[in-house]
Parts: C-alpha cells; structure tokens; sequence
C-alpha cells in the first residue's frame, strides 16, 4: 500500500498519529465528467512528490497514518457505514481524519460520525461546516437520488449541522430558497461576492470577510474542499470545472482563518478526477491536503 507522503516518512502506529488519511474512491452519483474514484490513490501517488516543509512548518513531524482503501465495489449503504466506522477509528485514536474522496457524498457519513463522536464525549455538543464548493449541493434530491454528490450539504442541513459556504458559483432556485429560508443555518459569501468585493467589503481580506460568518458556527468545525471550488484553470480535473473559481492563496487563507478561529475536527478533498498525463491537478490537492495539515498543526489542534 503507498501511503501518505511515503517517500519522505514511515508508517506510523495509529495511535500516535496526529492525522489519518482515509482514500475513499467511491463514485456512484456523478453527473458530468467521471473519474472520482481514481482521485485518492492519484493524491497519494502525488504526495510522494511534495517536500516535507510546508512553507512554514513539517506537519508530518505529527504523524501521518493512511489507512487502506474503503473497498467501494458493493452497495453504498455499505460503503457509507465503513465510512463512518473508519471516521469514528480515527477519532477514537486521538487523530483528525483526513478523507480523500471520491465524489462528494462520501462527506455526509463521515460528517454524521463526528457529530455523533462529539455528541458521545459532549453531550450537547454540535459541529459546523465550512464547505468551499463551486456548489451548494443543497438540493433535496438530484435525478431522484437524495444521497447523489449534489444534495450532500442537503443531508447535512437536515442533521440540524450550520454550514459556511464558500466560493459558490452555480445554485438552483430550489437551493436559493433554502439558503433564503434559514439565514440563522447556512452562510455564505459566493464567489463573485468573494473575489470581487465592492463597497465596504471592498477594503477587507478574504479573512476579515468570512471571520463574522465563522463566528456563527461551534467551536468545532469539519472543513470540505470539492475541488471543483478552485478555479478549472488551476484545477482542470474535476467532473464540472465551473469557471470563476477561487486561487491557491484565496484558499489557503480561508484554511488558515478557519484553523485559527476554530477547531478543525475532521476534513475532506473529494471530487478530483485525474486527467491522464495532467499532473498538475493532483499534486496540487496533495500540496492542499498537507498545507491543511500544516494549518491544523500550527493551530494546536493536533
């Protein structure tokens, strides 16, 4: 099994890990360009390319554990419950899971672990979601599949979970009610309100920007990055490459706001579909896994 940045580190026990990857390569509901389930072992082949300093820091010097696989070839009901139990593994061991998707659905049974992790260690206790997407993916159901990779945060939503969204750039009108019904549940700054800030919104970071919308959201929090949030000229490979997405540095300062206002409990990079011959794309989610890491380190959470 290749692991994690294996070309630099040793497979550490569980236990003393500060971070599991969990590959995921699950791909039922996707609607457009295929090729999520060849995402997870694409990013760990690129991770064995990516130096061990991150720029700031060595977050592997926490520890690193990957897991094996989730065999993806049976029901998803199935798929979903391994999801969830192999989330729940990682919790237990002290360690945030790191899950490398696959398409988006594979969020919902590990966000439902954590909550229910947390829930059985602080009774009352509650998650949020930061959620950078091209998408909203709140739709109750798409080509009648209320578990298809487009109604993930739908899910979410219903487990009574707060959601910030970030750099959305294609929504249905039956999400936009939604979003209109429950302003006290989901949040958001789209991306043409992201990227191209006017009045006084115009003179603030993105980080200033989305600290108030932080601040609506628990301690704890479960950061999801599709993909397909960055812009296709940075990230070419995913199912639906929506133009006018975020920069590299527009997402590592929403990653690095976020460590530092909340608690990063678990995340996930889902929605990757290598292109043949096309590197860039997943070296650049590897890059992003480990500068995630790194920003969990830095916070104190690992």
């Amino acid at each position: 099994m290749s692991i994690f940045l294996g070309s630099e580190i040793t497979q550490p026990a569980p236990d003393k890990a500060a971070f599991h990857i969990i590959p995921v390569p699950f791909e039922h509901s996707v609607s457009y360009g295929g090729g999520t389930a060849r995402g997870p072992a694409a990013i760990i082949t690129a991770s064995q390319q990516l130096e061990i300093y991150d720029g700031e820091s060595i977050p592997a010097e926490h520890g690193i554990y990957t897991q094996e696989a989730v065999p993806c070839d049976r029901p998803r009901e199935e798929v979903f419950a391994e999801i969830a139990a192999r989330t729940q593994q990682a919790l237990s061991a002290g360690a945030v899971p790191v899950l490398l998707g696959g398409e988006h659905s594979v969020s919902f049974p590990a966000v439902e672990a954590v909550q229910q992790h947390l829930r059985a260690t602080e009774p009352g206790a509650n998650i949020g979601i930061v959620q950078i997407d091209a998408h909203s993916d709140l739709r109750d159901r798409y080509e009648d599949d209320p578990y298809s990779h487009a109604t993930v945060m739908r899910r979410v939503f219903d487990l009574g979970i707060p959601v910030v969204q970030l750099g959305v750039r294609a929504i249905s009108p039956e999400e936009l009610t939604l979003r209109a019904q429950n302003p006290d549940r989901i949040h958001y700054i789209d991306a043409r309100s992201l990227l191209r800030p006017t009045g006084q919104a115009a003179g603030k970071s993105i980080a200033q920007r989305i600290a108030p919308l932080l601040e609506a959201l628990p301690r704890q929090v479960y950061l999801t990055i599709d993909a397909d949030g960055l812009d296709p000229a940075l990230l070419p490979a995913t199912g639906t490459p929506e133009p006018g997405g975020l920069g590299w540095y527009d997402v590592l300062e929403i990653i690095d706001t976020v460590a530092a206002t909340r608690s990063i409990v678990a995340a996930d990079l889902v929605e990757l579909a290598p292109i043949a011959g096309l590197h860039a794309s997943e070296f650049l989610c590897a890059r992003l896994v480990y500068q995630l890491m790194g920003a969990i380190s830095r916070s104190g959470v690992a």
